[in-house]
C-alpha cells in the first residue's frame, strides 16, 4: 500500500482512530438507551434531541471505521474491543433526565479529548483526510455538548 503514509504511521494514526470509533460507538449506545428511557416533563424535547444525536452518531461511526479501514487496517467492531478501546463508561441503570444530560455532556466531551489526542500522529504523516475527519467530528461534538449543556443552566 502506498499512499504517501508509511505503516508505522497508517498503524498509529488507526490505533487512535479505533479508540474514537469506540467512544462514539459506545456514546451512540448510551444515546440511544436514553432516548428509549427518558421520562419527565422534558420527555418530548430530550426524546427528540437524543433521536437526532444517536443518527448522527450512528453514521459517524461509519465515517471513522471507513478511515481506519482507508489507512488498510481493520476498524474494531465487537462490543469486547470496544469495551477495551473506549474511555466513556456504560450506564448500567437508568438516571433521571438531568443526570442522562450530565452523562452525555461527559460523553461528547470525552469524544473531543479522543479526536484531538490523533492530532498529532496525523498531522506528523501529514494525513489531511484523517485531520479532516477528526476537525468535523470535534466541530459537532463540541456543539453537541454546549447544547446539552445549556440545558443544565
Amino acid at each position: 500500500m502506498d499512499i504517501g503514509i508509511n505503516n508505522e504511521n497508517r498503524q498509529e494514526i488507526a490505533q487512535g482512530l479505533s479508540k474514537l470509533l469506540a467512544d462514539t460507538y459506545t456514546l451512540y449506545l448510551k444515546t440511544h438507551y436514553f432516548h428509549w428511557n427518558v421520562t419527565g416533563p422534558m420527555f418530548n424535547t430530550l426524546h427528540l434531541m437524543f433521536e437526532t444525536q444517536y443518527t448522527e452518531l450512528a453514521l459517524a461511526v461509519d465515517l471513522v471505521a471507513e478511515r481506519i479501514r482507508s489507512l488498510g487496517v481493520y476498524a474494531p467492531g465487537t462490543y469486547a474491543q470496544f469495551a477495551k478501546l473506549t474511555s466513556i463508561e456504560e450506564t448500567i441503570d437508568v438516571p433521571k433526565a438531568n443526570e442522562m444530560i450530565r452523562e452525555l455532556v461527559a460523553g461528547h466531551e470525552a469524544v473531543c479529548r479522543t479526536a484531538r489526542s490523533v492530532f498529532p500522529a496525523a498531522e506528523k504523516a501529514s494525513d489531511e483526510a484523517t485531520a479532516d475527519l477528526l476537525t468535523q467530528r470535534l466541530q459537532l461534538h463540541e456543539k453537541t455538548a454546549w447544547m446539552l449543556r445549556s440545558l443544565l443552566e
